[in-house]
């Protein structure tokens, strides 16, 4: 099988385990996958000694394009043997800059970068380069590839690459790919708003993925909330706070956990004691996957009431554990939760209804029950890493 080698701008990263499990996943097929990070991780957005140990193990571009000697060495080899390629790759970079100075400055340095991880993947033996997230990285995957002359593809999530799709040439980029894994069909349509029809027929719908039987479900309360997200307004921590006290006086049994960390936090926790929730709400900051899978068999209902997502892996991790699920009617979360079947979707954005909802589930604990074997049907059936492992490994394989 190909040797792969995977990009993204940080990696590993508390909140992108669904990557390290897919990555896994490949070598379990019997693929051998290089992880390569731009930036090397700050300690405390790692989960725990798991992820230290995989952080080890992968190669930061930055810290070797720091050295002189690295960078000048890569674009000097790259002259020497390959000129024109080098020229390509120069000239592909600044038609896909950003408009403005700075801009077209900050691609000369992702061009710089791409030629020390071209190299690197040279040496290495790849034969394919996939990039997750779809950003600043993306720029360096696409211009690596032309260096090196590998194919490449990437994995669109979504929703803020959308945002400034423009900016991101996700058309050139589309049209230099050998495929894009879309997460949903909702991604998928997405990009297909700035990619020409002729590429359509790259853009394959590959889901995230879970291992189901990572997940059991406990003992059913019915009473205990959970929000397993990064504390930050997109997430809409705030807007779930708000709810549980509007539902203090009829639900006195209710008890929230937020699993996760963020820029909101303080805020929060202000507003929890602002409210007079102090002893019904717990923050245990990051947390590594083992402790998420346990705390999500200890709860009755996850909630994450989103303004913007893809198609949230810890959903997925939730229903997988026969846990009821309460979000928002948006993106691709339709694709995986059916509203009153496998969990309940609200308006994003409109408190009324998402305090609604939570009411209507905390009073039907059996309707949440039954809710959460639903949902763990539809992750087995759809939802499995392996079987979207097995899906990129002969897209791998087929080559461009």
């Amino acid at each position: 099988m190909k040797r792969i080698a995977y990009l993204t701008g940080h990696y590993p990263r508390a909140s992108h385990t669904f990557i390290e499990r897919e990555v896994a996943a490949l070598r379990a097929l019997g693929h051998e996958v290089l992880t390569c990070s731009v930036r090397r991780t700050p300690r405390a957005e790692l989960s725990g000694p798991a992820q230290e140990a995989e952080q080890a193990k992968t190669w930061h571009l930055l810290e070797a394009a720091r050295r002189p000697a690295e960078l000048i060495g890569a674009h000097a080899n790259a002259l020497r043997h390959h000129p024109r390629r080098w020229l390509r790759a120069l000239r592909l970079a600044l038609k896909t800059a950003p408009e403005g100075p700075r801009a077209h400055l900050r691609q000369l340095f992702y061009f710089a970068e791409a030629a020390v991880l071209a190299r690197h993947l040279t040496a290495q033996g790849v034969a394919h380069l996939h990039n997750h997230l779809a950003s600043q990285s993306l720029n360096v995957t696409m211009l690596a590839a032309e260096l090196a002359e590998l194919p490449y593809s990437y994995t669109i999530h979504g929703p803020d690459t959308f945002f400034e799709a423009p900016r991101w040439h996700l058309g050139t980029k589309t049209r230099h790919a050998a495929f894009v894994a879309c997460i949903s069909d909702f991604a998928r349509s997405q990009l297909m708003c700035f990619t020409d029809p002729e590429d359509w027929p790259k853009l394959r719908i590959v889901h995230c993925g879970v291992i189901p039987e990572d997940y059991r479900g406990g003992a059913f309360a019915g009473r205990n909330l959970l929000f397993v997200g990064r504390l930050v307004g997109l997430k809409g921590p705030r807007l779930l706070l708000e709810a549980l006290a509007r539902l203090a006086e009829a639900h006195p049994e209710a008890r929230l956990t937020y699993l996760g960390d963020g820029p909101d936090r303080a805020a929060l926790e202000a507003r929890v004691a602002a409210l007079g929730l102090k002893d019904r709400v717990t923050f245990l900051g990051y947390q590594p996957p083992e402790r998420v899978a346990e705390e999500l068999s200890r709860t009755d209902l996850l909630c994450l009431p989103s303004f913007a997502e893809g198609v949230p892996v810890v959903l997925m991790e939730a229903m997988a554990a026969e846990r009821a699920v309460l979000s928002t009617r948006i993106a691709g979360i339709p694709e995986l939760i059916e509203d009153g079947v496998s969990g309940r979707l609200v308006p994003p954005g409109n408190l009324e209804a998402l305090t609604e909802a939570l009411g209507q589930m905390l009073s039907d604990p059996e309707g949440a029950r039954a809710m959460g074997r639903a949902a763990r049907a539809k992750v087995e059936a759809e939802f499995d890493v392996r079987r979207s492992a097995r899906q990129l490994s002969a897209l791998f394989e087929a080559g461009p």
